[in-house]
């Protein structure tokens, strides 16, 4: 990995070490970071394959917050956590497997669910071995960690608590987590939308944390992107509504949100953003459609990844049941070809530090997990932002 050279570089020796190095915790990037930062990171895997893995993971973990009970917020924020630190770390050196449970764990700690190692690996061995389910005497199904090779249980363990150190230092230690589902309620609202309307906006909102859209854009841009497509989805090819007042119909909000005007400055967001964040969702949505079984909808992962350990090769995840989705793929193309006729010109975001926010992580820094070298400061905000009231 190129760069600046990581403070953790085995090189070194300890005498050459510097006394220390900063790292800023950059709360959101642009989609130009975003794309290097991602192509630096892919390694030799196709962004078609990058995007299986990245859905197997996203879907590991919904079935394990299901399985768990953990409140939508938690697992969301873990979907997060992973989509940030293949950002910083090579795809190539780390089994998504770990990074989704070590992604986890950390947002047990930000939103107080924290639940212990054990128990998670626990959970992710029912998962993942649904054969050990079956013989399982637990009425539940769970597995009894104790029966299972205790060296086996511990090396897992310690691997995860190495990668969530790895975790914490992507987020510069910075335990602040703003989700969108609050945002889409109040803006629904405030729109005067339907209740219809409301639901739809927030199943979106938790589908787009799959995708990277959430490490681009704040969750009050998320929430009223997710409004504007669920009242495309509404609308289109639909027939009129009649409502009463003060409820709006779907298709006047559409139009509302897709044009410039007042609205913007209310909700600070712009128009430019709504779209990209709308069509990257009907990707996502075109995709299921498309391959119900590829993960883009919340099920349990079917594990499409090549880098896996090789007792994870063999194992089929069970499905879980979903409810098919209610929007085919071409009537989803249609949509978008209309929307490209009256889209507006992507808008510059000028990224907020100057420097190559991956630059200080090192490739050998998975070689270097548990270990200390080296003082490191981690500040809360990007490079030419610390220190301005941050």
């Amino acid at each position: 990995m190129k760069g600046i050279e990581s403070v953790h570089s085995r090189a070194q020796s300890p005498s050459q070490l510097p006394a220390s190095s900063s790292k800023f915790h950059h709360p959101y990037f642009t989609p130009a970071e975003v794309d290097y930062l991602s192509e630096k990171q892919r390694g030799k895997l196709s962004i078609t394959q990058e995007d299986k893995v990245r859905q197997s993971a996203c879907g590991f973990l919904d079935a394990l917050g299901t399985r768990i009970g953990f409140p939508r917020k938690t697992v969301a924020t873990a979907q997060n956590l992973y989509h940030r630190f293949h950002l910083f770390f090579p795809r190539k050196d780390f089994n998504y497997v770990d990074v989704a449970l070590a992604s986890l764990y950390v947002s047990t700690k930000m939103h107080d669910t924290l639940k212990k190692p054990r128990e998670l690996l626990a959970v992710s061995y029912a998962v993942r071995f649904p054969e050990l389910v079956a013989k399982s005497k637990n009425p539940g199904g769970e597995i009894d960690i104790d029966t299972m090779d205790q060296q086996m249980v511990e090396h897992d363990r310690q691997r995860l608590l190495s990668v969530e150190r790895l975790v914490l230092e992507t987020i510069c230690f910075n335990f602040t987590s703003r989700m969108p589902f609050p945002y889409v309620i109040k803006m629904g609202r405030e729109l005067h939308a339907q209740r219809k309307h409301i639901k739809l906006a927030w199943r979106l909102a938790i589908d787009c944390h799959r995708t990277l859209l959430p490490i681009q854009y704040p969750p009050h841009t998320i929430a009223l992107g997710c409004i504007y497509v669920a009242s495309l989805l509404l609308s289109f090819e639909q027939p009129p509504e009649t409502l009463a007042s003060p409820l709006r119909p779907s298709k006047e909000i559409a139009q509302q949100l897709g044009t410039n005007g007042k609205w913007e400055s209310d909700f600070q967001s712009q128009v430019e953003d709504l779209e990209d964040i709308a069509h990257t969702i009907l990707d996502l949505l075109i995709q299921a459609s498309q391959n119900p079984s590829a993960n883009t909808s919340p099920s349990t992962p079917s594990s499409p990844s090549p880098h896996l350990s090789s007792r994870d090769r063999h194992s089929s995840y069970p499905n879980v049941q979903q409810n098919p989705t209610p929007y085919k793929a071409d009537q989803l193309i249609r949509l978008k070809i209309v929307m490209r006729q009256s889209d507006h010109q992507p808008r510059a975001r000028q990224p907020l530090g100057n420097a190559d926010p991956s630059a200080l992580y090192s490739g050998e820094d998975v070689n270097l997990l548990g270990r200390n070298e080296g003082t490191v400061r981690f500040l809360f905000g990007p490079p030419g932002v610390v220190g301005h009231g941050v």
